[in-house]
């Protein structure tokens, strides 16, 4: 065997080498990341500790998921409009928000702002029967 094809294998194993880490250490880090993302679906805490600040938010009958995630978001009342709008397909709420204006804080959790948009308030209930 000669020299330059000696050379020529060792530079193709290399290099099918360096490929295979490649692949392996991007398929590392998407698994790190989807299960952060996965993680935080579930336990994402609020985005401030302590007692926050209030927030008035508005849901019209109009809004979809997404509109109101990006509200929210816009709001600071959540990190992520699109981890908002899978927390909302996966739990018990989706489909439940009912329009009205909220007080909403920033020490809340998403699932705790879902339990409060979902719910009839008093107020509510009385400017129905009104109209």
């Amino acid at each position: 065997m000669s020299a330059s094809k000696i050379v020529m294998r060792l530079v193709s194993i290399s290099f099918t080498v360096l490929l295979f880490l490649m692949v392996v250490y991007g398929l590392y880090q998407l698994g790190l990341r989807s299960y952060s993302y996965g993680y935080r679906i579930f336990a994402e805490p609020p985005v401030t500790a302590g007692e926050g600040s209030d927030k008035l938010v508005q849901i019209k009958n109009s809004m979809s998921d997404s509109d109101i995630a990006k509200l929210l978001e816009g709001k600071g009342l959540i990190r992520d409009q699109w981890l908002f709008v899978l927390q909302l397909k996966l739990s018990g709420y989706s489909g439940k928000l009912i329009s009205g204006y909220y007080t909403l804080n920033t020490s809340m959790t998403a699932d705790e702002m879902m339990q409060i948009m979902s719910q009839e308030t008093a107020e509510d209930t009385e400017q129905e029967k009104s109209q």
